[in-house]
This record gives structure tokens, sequence and C-alpha cells, in this order.
């Protein structure tokens, strides 16, 4: 069977060329059954090439080869457990189990049709129809052996004759088909009258199947002994293979007894040796790992003892560095496994009490005597405090200060009125229980005595908070800062990473072994960075706490103690040093938020003690208390208010609204009690001014001498001696003479007040301004009602207003639009820009007192008018000379003279008698053209001449009128 498999389509032999050439024609011709090939392979003939398709111990000697194989051809074929005549060859070699699946067509490979070869059909057809023609003419020469042909087609002649059904591949008897048609059952019938028929049936069948049998036997005899000197070469090729394997087997026997010499001379010590060191290793690694285990076994003490002195960093510190020891080096120690959960539990009651420790420090902070040191209480405790609290990640500690501010804001203002009240005998502490009752049995002194107290210990109980926020608020910054360095170093390093591959697979090595960097490598070879990385981590002096049984040698040291231990120092603003660890794993915008929240609870304590002070001020504020105050008492209380204000903003750096609402509300009512109080007296005293001049004390004549200084205040009474000055006739303002009545001597006192008031009360300038200008606009229209109006008459009783009247009132208008513009830059220098506008009150008060002096002017003209259109309408050009109405009206200008000349000033005297004059000339021409009195010469024109000269030497004669240009030519016609 071997042989048959292994034999070729064609014999070959040794003989010639042209007998192996013509059995290459004949399997052209005849076409053989093709077969599987040679079992055995052929003798290696020293190619190359040919060697090179054999198996080679040394290159496959890592995957499967042919002499793996177990199990030989033959077996597999004739395996006992399959059926005999099996036809599957696959089902025979691999077992029933195998099943022939269809193979996916490639997706790569177009898919062949007939359609392909029909071009290579049309091209060969022709070529096929001459070929054939050619052959029929010209027959080949036969040299084949006719015999062997003869034998072979006589071979193939006899296998036709044995059907098809049994050359099929998937012939099977099991297949009721098939076997009903090898065996028809017509032949194996017993019916009556037909069994010597059937039997004889039977046996032809028997008969013809012995001798397909039997023809099939022939053919594969015949294969055989055409494959006969295959199935010998294959022998002698088998005794070549034993020699050759023989003599390997010898070569690999004496390499064998060499490699062991060599093993025994040359390898063994140097491995002993090796192998020793590593056992050194492992037992140093050992070793070291059960120091850890001692260290860590002393945490729990360790811890307590840290938490006794309330070293919560520290505490921490070690409990994060032993969880993660357990995590990386001692992971799956069965004595440790419960110990990281024991670790969590003291971590969280490490929690609650850094809580408590934070709330007993802010109450202890906040709750001790107000004195004037502001140093902070324990300022280390406070710092280990907030560092714990950050490692842990409680960011809302600072709410628990907040809350204790506010109580204790409440418990000063408390602790101010017991001790306050305590003072007083007139408060009976068991009959007026309430706080807010015993404030408002004080007077005002008492009070403001308390307020001023109360805000002395704001102002000290700020500052306090201020030291301490920002002791808390520096801590939270440098772990910011560090948080920043550390990027900016590891992004450093990463670069340095990038630059040197080779040194740092070399430390990342040497660091899982154990080892320090430096240890391996000098701080020269390193980059700048991180050796200096380096030196600080192996000089940090907040390494991991140890007790005191604890190893300190460098083969303790871990990869996660070295690597967090990298600590940096800072010193708070109070000098206190402090040791920023790495392993604090805040954001920056946490940290960032939490720097703000800081400050902004700093500006609460302000609201805080501002909004405490309002209600304080409202507790005393019932029953209009703070609006009877006069005015020294408000201007006090308000400067100590915004002096506290001023105090508090520089402190905490924010303006609070609340306590500075409040005084502006205090000082709107103070303003408008101000106001009506200054306004009723000065409505009382125009009721009451006789607008007769009055005399000047001293005391407003140095009031009026502070504001020509550049300055509006009232000025503080001066000794007895100063008092005993006389009052003098006129008020002296910069050189110049005022004759002024009292009512108007008193308003500029008052208007002196509106401004001193608007300089110790600043919030209230705007409402001072609109007072002040309503103030001077009543002044101005009712002293026009009671002189030009004559409504003096009916309230005071004067028989009637005269021209000294009407002058001294003029020029009491005139001392007071002297004194506008001074205001109005005082209100101006006090106001912001955006309320400039409000200045034009000014402005129109300033043109209403002209309109009312020109007013006055333009009356006393009217007198002088309606005085010479009586006289002169009368006058009649006749002796004597002077007539006796130019006497009248000289004696009529001299008391007018004599009435104003004290009172206004030269220029103003002199502009007052040229429009005087001018209507004098006026009535005097319109009577002497009724008259027909011209300028001719004639007796009558000198009669005018001499009264008119008569006239001008009584008015020239006046004081002050000497050199006033008359122009009494005017008196006469033109000649056309």
């Amino acid at each position: 069977m071997a042989s048959s498999h292994s034999s070729s389509p064609v014999p070959q032999s040794n003989s010639s060329d042209a007998f192996f050439k013509k059995e290459m024609d004949v399997a052209k011709r005849f076409r053989p059954v093709q077969s599987l090939p040679d079992v055995c392979p052929k003798e290696p003939t020293g190619d190359p090439s040919n060697l090179c398709d054999s198996p080679s111990l040394v290159a496959d000697q890592h995957r499967w080869t042919i002499y793996h194989s177990k199990v030989n051809l033959p077996a597999a074929l004739n395996d006992p457990r399959l059926a005999k005549r099996e036809s599957d060859f696959f089902t025979k070699t691999w077992g029933v189990d195998f099943v022939d699946t269809e193979v996916t067509p490639s997706f790569y490979l177009p898919q062949i049709t007939k359609e392909h070869f029909a071009l290579y059909q049309q091209e060969i057809t022709p070529r096929e129809k001459v070929h054939e023609r050619c052959r029929n003419i010209c027959p080949p020469k036969d040299t084949f052996d006719r015999t062997l042909l003869h034998t072979h087609d006589k071979s193939r002649t006899d296998l036709e004759q044995v059907p098809k059904i049994f050359m099929k591949p998937d012939f099977a008897l099991e297949d009721s088909l098939t076997f009903n048609a090898v065996l028809p059952w017509s032949h194996f019938s017993t019916a009556g009258g037909k069994g010597n028929r059937d039997a004889a049936s039977s046996k032809l069948l028997q008969e013809k199947l012995s001798h397909y049998l039997d023809i099939v036997e022939v053919n594969i005899a015949h294969q055989i002994s055409l494959r006969s000197e295959a199935f010998f070469h294959a022998m002698t090729s088998q005794h070549e293979l034993q020699d050759y394997l023989r003599k390997t087997s010898q070569a690999v026997k004496l390499l064998r007894e060499k490699i062991s010499k060599i093993d025994k001379v040359m390898c063994e010590g140097s491995l002993r040796v090796l192998r020793l060191s590593l056992t050194r290793n492992n037992c140093i690694k050992a070793y070291n790992k059960l120091k850890l285990m001692a260290t860590v076994h002393q945490t729990q003490p360790t811890v307590q003892l840290l938490l006794s002195t309330s070293e919560f960093v520290g505490a921490l510190d070690l409990i994060a560095t032993t969880q993660e020891v357990l995590q990386q080096e001692l992971q799956g120690i069965h004595s440790f496994r419960h110990l990281g959960s024991q670790l969590c539990e003291l971590e969280k009651l490490i929690d609650k009490m850094m809580i408590a420790e934070f709330s007993t420090y802010a109450r202890n902070d906040l709750n001790r005597p107000l004195e004037d040191d502001c140093q902070i209480l324990e300022e280390e405790r406070l710092v280990s405090l907030v560092f714990g609290l950050l490692k842990q990640r409680n960011l809302n500690f600072y709410e628990i200060y907040g809350d204790e501010m506010i109580i204790t804001a409440k418990n000063i203002i408390k602790q101010c009125v017991v001790n306050t009240v305590s003072q007083i005998e007139e408060i009976d502490t068991e009959v007026v229980v309430k706080l807010a009752d015993q404030i408002r049995m004080m007077n005002f002194p008492q009070w403001f005595d308390l307020l001023k107290d109360i805000f002395s210990k704001f102002t000290i109980f700020l500052k306090r908070i201020k030291a301490t926020l920002n002791t808390i608020r520096s801590v939270v910054l440098l772990v910011l800062d560090k948080n920043q360095r550390s990027r900016d170093l590891e992004d450093t390093l990463q670069k340095h990473s990038v630059k040197d591959s080779t040194v740092d697979t070399e430390v990342a090595y040497l660091t899982h072994e154990g080892m320090f960097i430096s240890d391996a490598f000098g701080e020269a070879d390193l980059p700048p960075v991180a050796a200096d990385t380096t030196s600080q981590r192996n000089t940090s002096p907040n390494s991991e706490p140890c007790s005191s049984d604890s190893v300190s040698e460098p083969e303790c040291t871990t990869d996660s103690s070295s690597s967090k231990e990298q600590t940096s120092s800072s010193v708070t603003p109070g000098g206190v040093e402090m040791m920023i660890s790495d392993d604090m794993k805040l954001t920056e915008l946490e940290l960032g938020r939490l720097a703000n929240n800081i400050q902004e609870l700093l500006y609460n304590a302000s609201d805080i003690c501002h909004d405490r002070s309002v209600k304080f001020l409202m507790a005393r504020a019932k029953g209009g208390f703070l609006e009877k105050l006069n005015s020294n008492e408000f201007v006090a209380l308000s400067r100590l208010m915004e002096g506290f204000i001023l105090d508090t903003e520089q402190i905490c750096g924010r303006k609070s609204m609340s306590l500075r609402g409040a005084l502006q509300s205090q000082a709107n009512k103070f303003v408008n009690r101000f106001h009506e109080e200054r306004k009723t007296k000065l409505s009382l005293l125009l009721d009451n001014e006789r607008w007769k001049q009055a005399e000047v004390p001293a005391e407003f004549q140095d009031l009026v001498d502070s504001v020509s200084d550049g300055r509006i205040s009232l000025p503080e009474k001066k000794t007895t001696a100063t008092e005993e000055r006389k009052p003098t006739e006129f008020l002296i303002v910069e050189g110049q003479k005022y004759a002024t009545v009292g009512t108007v001597l008193l308003l500029i006192r008052i208007i002196l007040e509106y401004c001193q008031c608007v300089d110790n009360i600043p919030s209230i300038t705007t409402d001072m301004l609109t007072r002040l200008s309503d103030l001077l606009k009543y002044f101005n229209s009712r002293s026009c009602q009671l002189v030009l109006g004559a409504g003096a008459l009916q309230v005071v009783g004067l028989k009637t207003i005269t021209t000294k009247n009407l002058a001294l009132s003029s020029r009491c208008l005139q001392l007071i639009v002297h004194y506008i513009p001074i205001i109005r830059a005082h209100f101006e220098a006090r106001l912001q820009p955006k309320q400039f506008s409000m200045l034009r009150h000014f402005d129109h008060i300033t043109k209403d007192y002209h309109d009312h002096i020109a007013e006055i002017s333009a009356k006393l003209v009217a007198i002088m008018d309606s005085l010479f259109d009586k006289l002169l309408s009368k006058y009649e050009v006749k002796a004597p000379v002077p007539s006796a109405c130019f006497r009248n009206i000289c004696k009529q200008m001299a008391k007018m003279h004599e009435a104003i000349y004290d009172l206004l000033p030269e220029e103003q005297t002199q502009m007052l008698f040229l429009r005087i004059n001018a209507s004098y000339k006026l009535h005097l021409k319109r009577q002497l053209a009724h008259l027909n009195v011209v300028n001719d010469g004639g007796p009558q024109n000198g009669l005018v001449t001499s009264d008119v000269a008569f006239y001008t030497g009584n008015l020239q004669a006046l004081k002050g009128l000497n050199n006033l240009d008359l122009n009494m030519a005017e008196i006469w016609e033109q000649k056309r």
C-alpha cells in the first residue's frame, strides 16, 4: 500500500533520454491516475538546495517537524476504530468528528467563470484544428512498447467493466439507494416456484462481484509491479538513514560529555556565586521587609502619641504613608489585613478631633479679653490645624470661625452694656431687666461713652480677626504657591526625561530596587533640577514619623515614602516655619476659592460689627432720642461713627454700608430738624425786624474775620477781656463797611453753622446745600415782602418805609451776595463731580438777590422821580432866584443823601444820584418845553440858568458828589 501511494504516474529508470521522453509522451496521451507522493524522502544528494528542504535540528528546534511524529502513515490509514472501507481520507486520518467545511471565497480573488476563457478558446480553436489535421497527415513514430500499450489498454478496458458506482468517493452501503443498486432484492427473493432461478441469480451476482474484485486486484498488482523500483529504493534509503542516525547519536553523546565537563569546570562555581548573591539580596529584602513591618506595627501607638500633643499633621502624614506602604510594599500580608480599615477609622476620628479643636481654638481666640495686644493666639497650633484640615480637604472650616464671630460680637455689646449699667446708680438692674430698656434710661453722655467703648472693643475685635485670618490665608496661599512650583518642576523634569531616557530607565530600576538616586549617580551627572529635588528629598526634615524603635537606616526607605517626603519650608507672617508636603491633593481652583472665602470672611466680620452697632443705635433711637440731639451732640456722634467706619474700612479693606446707612438716616432727620429750627428762627427775626442799623458785636466781627482767612467755621468763644470790646457801628468785610440789621448778623451765623455742619457730617452735604439754598431764598423773598412790599408796616408797626430802610435792606442783601461765592466754593470742594449740577442753586439765588437790589435802587429813584414831577410841574420862571421850587428840590436831595450816604458805598451813592439827576433833568426839560423857555440868552433863560446853577452847586457840595458830572446842558432843546 505504501508503495502504491509513492509511485509516480510514469515509470522512472536510468534508461536513456529517448525512453524517458517516450514515457512522457504516453503519459500525456493516456493521462494516468494521479497518486500520493512518496512516504520516505529521497536520499540527500549533497545539493544545498535539497538540504534546505529538510528540517534542521538547530533552526527548527522550537517548532513542530516531521521528526516529532509519533504515528506512521499506515497506522493512521488503518485505524481499527474506523470503517474498513471508509473512502474519505480526511475522516480516516483525523477521526469521525472531522467535518469538511466550505471555504469562504476570498474578497480579493475574482470569481472565474467560463466567460473568462472565451477569448482563449477563440484563439486556440483554430490552432487545435490545424494540429489535428497535421497529426492525421503525419502520424508520429510510435517507438513505445506495443506490449506495454496493449497491456495498459487491456487493463483500462477491464476497469471500465466495473460499474461506476463503485468508483464514487461517496460510496457507502449504509445508503439504501446504493445498497439496492449493488444488491438488488430481486436476486434474493424466495417466492414459490422461483427458488432455483433466484439461487442462480444470487450466484451469478456473487461471481460478478468476485470478477470485479479480481479486476481491481490485478490492476493493483500491476501498479505495484510498476513501482517496485521505488520500493527497493526506499528500503535502501532506510538503511542509510539508520547509519546517519547512529553517527549522529555518537556525535551528540560526545558533545554532551564535553558540555558536562565545561559545566563542572566553568559554570557551576559562578552560578553558585550568583545564586548565593541572589539569596543574600533576597534575605536583605526580607530583613528590610520585616523591619518595615515592625515600623508599620508601631503606627497606631505613634499616632496616639502625636494626637496627645495635637500633632494632627504628623499623625495624618504617618497614616497616609502607612496606607501607601500597606498598598505597595506590604500588599497581601495576612497580619496587616485589618490595619488599613483601622487607619481609615482613625483618620475619620482625627477629622472630628480637628474640627472640635478648631472650634475650641476659635472660641478661645475670639472670647479672650479685648486688650490692646492683637497677637495671634498660639500661632503654631493654628497653623498645624489649618494644615491638617487642608490635608483632609475640610474646606468649610472657616464657617466655624464665622459662626463664632457672630456669637462673640453679640457678647461684646452685652458685656459692654452690663459693665456700663453697673456703674450707673440711677439704673436698677433688678427692676429693669432688658438691656434695651437699660440703654434707653441713659442720658446722652452715658450712652455716648458706652458707644465709644463698644466701637473701641469692635476695633480690637476686628484687628484680632484680621491677624488670625491673615495667618490662615497665608497658609492657603503658600500651599497654592507650592502646588504651582511643583507643577513647574514636573514640567521641567519631563523635559529632561525626554532628553535622557537612558538615565531615567536606570533610575527607575534602582528606585524599584529600593536605592536612592543619589547612591547610583553623582549629583553632577543628573540635571540640575533633578539633583536639587533629590537632595531636597534626602535632607527633608518632614520625613515619616517613627516610634522610638523604628529603623532609620537607608535600607528602610521605600519608594512610596521617599517619593512622598518631598517638602519645602515656608514662613508665615508671624514667623512660624511651616513644612509643606506634596501630598495635599488640592486643585488650584479649590485653594483660590478658599483664599477668597477667607478674605470674604474678614469682610463679613466688618458687616457683623456694623450690623450689631446699627441694632444698638436703633435701640436708643426709639422715642426720637437721636433726633432731639443738639448740633454739638449730633456732630460728636457723627464723628465717632465716621471714625469707626473709617477704622473698619482700613482694617478690612471694604466699605460696609449698614452703619453708614443708619448714620445717613439719622443725619437726614437731623438735617430736617436743624433746618426747620433755623428757618423758624429766621422767620421770627424777620417778623420782629424794624430795619434799623444795628451795632455789630465783637464776636460777629471775629466770625466774619475767620471767614476772610479762607475757612468757614464758627470760632470758639474767647476770653472775658476780649468780650469787653465795644460793638462797632459797621461790619468790616475785606476792608468794606457794611451797615446791617441784627437779623442779617444772625443769618450769617446760621449760614456758617450750615457750612460747619457739612464739615462735621460729610454725608449730608447735598441735603444741607438744598436746605441752605431754601433758607437764602426765604430770606430774600421775605425781606422783599417786608421792605419793598411794605409788609413791615403791618407786621412790626412801622409808620412808613423810608429811604434809609430801603438803603439798609439793599446793603444787607449785598452782604449776603458777597458770601454766596464763598459758600459755593465751600460746598463745591465737598461734592462729588456728578453732584456739581446742584451748584446752580447758588447761581439762581445770586441772580434773585441782584434783581432785588436793583429793584430797591429803582424804588429810591422812583421816590425822587415822583417828587420831581410834583415840584417841577408848578415851576415858573420868575424872580426871585433861586426859586422856591429849586430850594425845595435841593433840600430833598440833601435829605436823600444824608439817609443813604452812610449806608451805601460811595460808588453806589454816585450811581444812584446820577440816575436821580437824569430823572430831574427829564422833568425840568419837559417843564421848560411846556413854558416855551429856550436857550436864547433872554431874561427867562438867565433865570433858569441861575436856578440850575444853584441846583448844581448844592448837589456837588454833598459828600462824595463833588466830582459828579451832571451835564445840565441836556435840559435845553437842541436847535434844529
